[in-house]
């Protein structure tokens, strides 16, 4: 049994490539690899690791992709990820259970105190530096490109 009871994962550049495509009317799609999927679904959730979205921008692209693979703690819109993290977990103190997976700055409000408290933090092959920096775990692949499944899979094995 895993002491991880929550992977919390940013979207853009992480599930995604970070490329999105606009049109007029603003967001029109993004791209998510399937194995990224089969591993929430088929892989993480089995764990009894629940799979929870913390992600600054609002898509209903997310949001169908959420139902898809069972997610159903998803949270946009955030501008304070770390006080959406500590309330989603039921509070600071539970900061160890976690794993987070983010590739940019705005995930390190996240990753510091996670890591800080003896949780793990990972990242895609393609994150910038200062994430790589005080990952765990650099994904041997980009966001996007399968690697959240990488870290669940490191996760799992790990636990």
């Amino acid at each position: 049994m895993t002491r991880f009871k929550y992977l919390i994962m940013d979207v853009d550049g992480t599930l995604t490539d970070g490329k999105i495509y606009m049109s007029n009317t603003g967001e029109l799609m993004k791209a998510f690899n399937i194995k990224d999927g089969a591993g929430i679904h088929d892989i993480l959730i089995p764990a009894r690791i629940t799979p929870v979205i913390i992600t600054g921008r609002t898509s209903d692209i997310v949001l169908n992709r959420c139902k898809e693979l069972g997610i159903t703690e998803v949270h946009q819109g955030v501008g304070n990820k770390i006080k959406k993290l500590i309330a989603v977990i039921g509070g600071e103190d539970k900061l160890n259970t976690v794993a987070y997976i983010g590739d940019d700055i705005n995930d390190l409000s996240c990753m510091k105190p996670v890591k800080e408290a003896g949780g793990l933090v990972g990242c895609p092959a393609d994150a910038v530096q200062k994430v790589k920096d005080i990952a765990d775990y650099v994904a041997p692949h980009n966001g996007g490109d399968g690697a959240v499944r990488d870290f669940i899979e490191w996760l799992v094995d790990k636990a």
